[in-house]
């Protein structure tokens, strides 16, 4: 059996710009573990989340990391056999800094800087002297995806109509001449390039390019393919070969999924990167880097996805022996690689293992009353979170991972009492028996107590793997929901003992759930805002 890395490059992505930015002890702990599979590499993808001089509003009291945090971080990855690698963004995906109003006139439309302004190269010109002074490598991947709306913003307002590829090219021309002074070399996201010829689609194999946009692919830049959502070798296939009609040399960047709620997917985790591993390695891709997001608030300890880690540094080393790989895993953690698996809660993975969902994230966060995603409750999903608390309870003493399994069995305790409080609700209004409500009215006073033992072990979770600094979105998200329960159960003694007639909210008909991306279904629906209320609960009005 293999035990020598198949690749150049093994690397891991932490997501450090969706709140959750870890601190140092959870970051050498994280090189650590990694460093021990076998991964060679990690980057650190910061948006706006490190120390820029001159900049103070960079990153403002979002727990960004110091110089001396970097430096600090980099020796020691170093002293693993570790590179630590700069990820910034000198594109689109800046909007947390569009907030302050020393920075709005830097930008184009939505999250995507000006290009072409004059203040927003020197804005990345002090980004580039930031990395450069805490990061040894000198190769850094500044970004420039999902940039949809480049030039038809302000940039139009003031140039008018545009090629827009040729814009996007000359921004990085640009970008790429800056970074130069510092000694980069660069990496970039590679999905506007597919976008700008395919309609607006990514994933097109069939992509062709002109000569001319491949000329003015700077010779120092290689392209990131990434892609977390496929499972089919030929649809990798597929998407490298275009890559190398496009540019050689292309990495590819996986998914590990921590980014649809408070459960990881280790399952989907798997099947999607055996697949692109399998491709990876006949079409002889040399580096491989598997992204953890954060996406939604970053809710999921990105330590639960030790399972699929382990799985795809044993792929990277030839081992797909299924049967071995929990063998080894249990030799190295101490734990059955089965039971670790019970992370990935009842809603994390459906019947077919092709589908991932987060029902854990709309169970918690659907309103009693308005009831929005009652309709989306699988039967059953009280009694099935009840056993799955009583499985991840067996598991919460283990010395290292134990507060993991902690947070998932405070959560499902909740969900036990609240998966299907919405309907129950509605059909004891319905048949106004005393008993019911009665009855009714004491789980919702149970469930105060479940909400507040979870928000207690997720916030240890959390300072245990993060700054402090993102967990306030956390508390205002749950201390909110305890609040509306306690609002809805005194409403239901209020009926109940008859000082109010009615709770309009009941009264109203239900609809079926229809609010995601392309009406889809809620179980990959990951915005708490939209899950919460259709009443406006942030924006401009």
């Amino acid at each position: 059996m293999e035990n020598r890395l198949l690749f150049e490059t093994l690397g891991t992505m932490v997501d450090c710009s969706r709140n959750a930015v870890p601190n140092l002890k959870a970051l050498k702990k994280w090189i650590d573990l990694t460093a021990s599979l076998g991964y060679n590499t990690l980057l650190l993808y910061t948006e706006d989340t490190y120390t820029v001089e001159g900049e103070p509003y960079f990153g403002y009291m979002r727990g960004r990391f110091t110089p001396d945090e970097l430096r600090e971080a980099d020796r020691y990855a170093a002293g693993k056999g570790m590179v630590l690698m700069p990820c910034i963004q000198v594109l689109a995906h800046m909007n947390q800094l569009k907030r302050w109003s020393d920075y709005r006139s830097h930008f184009d439309v939505d999250d995507i800087l000006l290009a072409g302004d004059e203040r927003v190269y020197q804005l990345i010109d002090r980004m580039f002297a930031a990395v450069a002074s805490c990061f040894s490598c000198k190769t850094v991947n500044i970004g420039m995806d999902e940039a949809h709306a480049l030039g038809r913003g302000r940039y139009y307002d003031l140039h008018g109509d545009c090629d827009r590829t040729r814009l996007m090219l000359d921004h990085l021309s640009r970008v790429c001449e800056i970074g130069k002074k510092y000694g980069f070399r660069f990496q970039i996201w590679s999905d506007m390039f597919f976008r700008l010829v395919s309609g607006g689609e990514y994933y097109n194999g069939q992509a062709e390019f002109s000569d001319e946009v491949r000329a003015l692919i700077p010779d120092n830049v290689t392209l990131a393919y990434w892609d977390y959502y496929h499972t089919d070798k030929r649809d990798y296939d597929a998407m490298i070969e275009a890559h190398d009609r496009l540019h050689p040399g292309t990495w590819f960047y996986g998914g590990l999924w921590t980014w649809t709620g408070f459960a990881p997917h280790n399952g989907f985790s798997m099947l999607s990167s055996k697949a692109a591993l399998e491709s990876c390695l006949e079409h002889g891709v040399r580096h491989v880097v598997m992204t953890l997001w954060g996406d939604g608030g970053a809710e999921c300890s990105r330590f639960a996805l030790l399972p699929s880690l382990f799985y795809v540094s044993e792929l990277a080393k030839g081992n797909a022996d299924e049967e071995l790989i929990r063998q080894r895993f249990l030799e190295r953690f101490g734990i059955p690689f089965d039971s670790f698996m019970q992370l990935d809660l009842i809603g994390t993975r459906t019947g077919d293992r092709n589908a991932c969902c987060n029902q854990e994230k709309f169970l918690l966060y659907n309103d009693c009353f308005l009831g929005l995603l009652d309709s989306q409750v699988p039967s059953g999903a009280a009694e099935q979170y009840a056993g799955c608390a009583d499985r991840l309870e067996r598991l919460k003493d283990h010395p290292e991972w134990g507060y993991l399994f902690e947070t998932q069995a405070a959560l499902c305790r909740v969900l036990e009492k609240k998966a299907d409080l919405g309907i129950r609700t509605h059909a004891a209004y319905r048949s106004r028996d005393p008993e019911t409500l009665r009855a009714l009215i004491a789980d919702y006073e149970a469930l105060d107590g479940k909400l507040r033992s979870f928000h207690a072990a997720l916030r240890r979770q959390w300072l245990r793997d993060n700054k402090p600094q993102g967990f306030e979105v956390q508390d205002i998200r749950l201390g909110g929901l305890m609040q509306r329960v306690a609002s809805c159960r005194e409403r239901l003694t209020d009926l109940l003992e008859g000082r109010i007639g009615r709770i309009e909210e009941l009264e109203e008909e239900q609809l079926e759930y229809r609010a995601g991306r392309d009406g889809q279904a809620a179980p990959t629906f990951n915005v708490w805002k939209e899950i919460v209320s259709p009443s406006v609960v942030a924006g401009q009005y």
